[in-house]
């Protein structure tokens, strides 16, 4: 049968035959379909709300027990081994000296929210940045935080606190009074 292939080959060939077949219509679909528009990456947080919360409250609200004591001992064994090589409770007792003479109270971070001057990030050095400000009245508490990760856990390596002034209520849109009586104005379609 000199006509005939031997039906290995025929099986080959078609094996190779729906391969290539399958491969170009592959292919073709590929190029058919077109890719799906990539939404603009945001990077993750690098914690939870929740978390940062958690840090900014805790942190503060150590601060503030520190302050109203005069011990600052817990604040720094709390701290990052960092924190803790370059202060001693002494050195923040200095530090925040002005907090505690004035007997300014931070446990308005206990109640009211705070807002970020900038999201939540990690820096080069994989520190996590927290920095914002509790909206507190007539002075607001400004803070600075930066957490380092120690065993698993974000511990406290730096600290900034300020209490300027909170800024005036925007002022409101002057209403003026209609007299009993008198005509509505309607609006203008």
């Amino acid at each position: 049968m000199a006509g005939f292939d031997n039906p290995m080959r025929l099986i080959a060939r078609a094996v190779m035959a729906l391969a290539l077949c399958c491969g170009i219509d592959g292919a073709m679909a590929q190029q058919k379909t077109p890719a799906p528009a990539a939404a603009p990456a945001q990077p993750p947080l690098p914690v939870t709300l929740e978390q940062a919360l958690y840090l900014i409250r805790s942190t503060l609200l150590t601060l503030n027990d520190a302050n109203r004591t005069g011990n600052y001992t817990v604040l720094r064994d709390l701290a990052a081994p960092d924190f803790q090589a370059r202060n001693t409770a002494a050195d923040l007792g200095l530090n925040f000296l002005d907090l505690r003479r004035r007997n300014f109270d931070l446990y308005g971070a206990a109640l009211l929210a705070p807002q970020f001057s900038d999201a939540p990030a990690l820096d080069q050095q994989g520190m996590l940045r927290l920095a914002g400000y509790i909206p507190t009245r007539p002075q607001q508490i400004r803070f600075d935080l930066t957490f380092q990760t120690v065993a698993g856990q974000w511990r406290l390596f730096a600290i900034g606190i300020a209490t300027p002034e909170a800024a005036s209520a925007q002022p409101q849109a002057q209403v003026t009074p209609v007299k009993p009586g008198a005509p509505a104005q309607k609006k203008a379609p």
